[in-house]
């Protein structure tokens, strides 16, 4: 099956080495789709996760080849860590293998506009100024994304569509509301101040293209309950791809993926992160 072709491709907190990353969902975005650029723009492996306790599953190793396989090909893959995996960024300005590491970057879209992309996490006051409670905000999600799962577990038996729990509470609750659109205008003045057309970030799992106070507000979402993408096609409009709702018309087809001419990479591991779980 011949892959989606586009310019740039931006994902975000797929917090791989969590065991609520849909890993599968994931690779079979890599596998069918092809850009000239592709951001990932925080939260990738989620090192608070490794922390706690050691998972490591094959399908991770999966998604770190085809991506290292990606910019071994000739892809142009920029990493910029968020919160999650923050230990990374002692080493922007270095390179990963083919995989550059930086704290934000500037991407002109083929129409002449300018995107600030950067993960977010520096605008969420409660990981700047109150570590304890971001660990705890993130133990409660992973909660709420396992009763998630235990939810579309009986709703597949009833042959009814995923639904999220945590995005309908995130849509209701007026705390999360009102944190959402605090988060998102503070997003774009910072990004009015760098004199460009728009930004791209992640970081709160909600994705969202619109426009606010002039500006172009592009969020990429997650691969925890969302698997969405933002991307950029020939014409430089972009788009948020959904995956979980492209997923089922692909599987069903008959798969062409033409792996004879993928790359094999080695994975280069930091030292630093060696040991944790042992």
């Amino acid at each position: 099956m011949a892959k989606k072709q586009f310019r740039t491709i931006w994902i975000s907190d797929t917090h791989l080495c969590s065991r609520d990353c849909r890993a599968d969902y994931l690779l079979s975005f890599l596998k069918h789709t092809k850009a000239e650029h592709l951001y990932l723009v925080g939260d990738i492996i989620d090192v608070w996760q490794l922390k706690r306790r050691w998972f490591w599953p094959q399908p991770i190793n999966n998604v770190i080849q085809k991506v290292l396989s990606r910019a071994k090909k000739g892809t142009q893959v920029t990493y910029i860590p968020g919160n999650h995996d923050e230990c990374l960024r002692d080493f922007v300005g270095a390179k990963f293998g083919d995989v550059s590491l930086k704290m934000d970057a500037i991407h002109e879209t083929a129409d002449g506009k300018r995107y600030l992309v950067l993960h977010g996490d520096v605008f969420d006051a409660a990981v700047q100024h109150n570590r304890w409670l971001a660990v705890l905000g993130d133990a409660a999600y992973g909660w709420l994304i396992y009763l998630n799962g235990v939810l579309n577990f009986f709703r597949r038996t009833l042959n009814l569509p995923y639904w999220s729990l945590s995005g309908y509470i995130k849509g209701r609750v007026k705390n999360a509301v009102s944190y959402i659109n605090k988060f998102e205008e503070v997003v774009v003045g910072y990004a009015r101040q760098q004199n460009v057309d728009g930004v791209i970030c992640g970081h709160i799992h909600q994705p969202a293209i619109k426009t606010i106070n002039g500006l172009q507000y592009c969020n990429t979402g997650d691969w925890i309950e969302n698997c969405t993408a933002l991307v950029e096609h020939a014409d430089g409009r972009l788009e948020l791809l959904n995956w979980l709702k492209d997923w089922p018309d692909i599987a069903a087809q008959q798969e062409h993926d033409d792996e004879e001419d993928e790359v094999v990479v080695p994975i280069p591991f930091p030292t630093h992160l060696q040991g944790f779980g042992a």
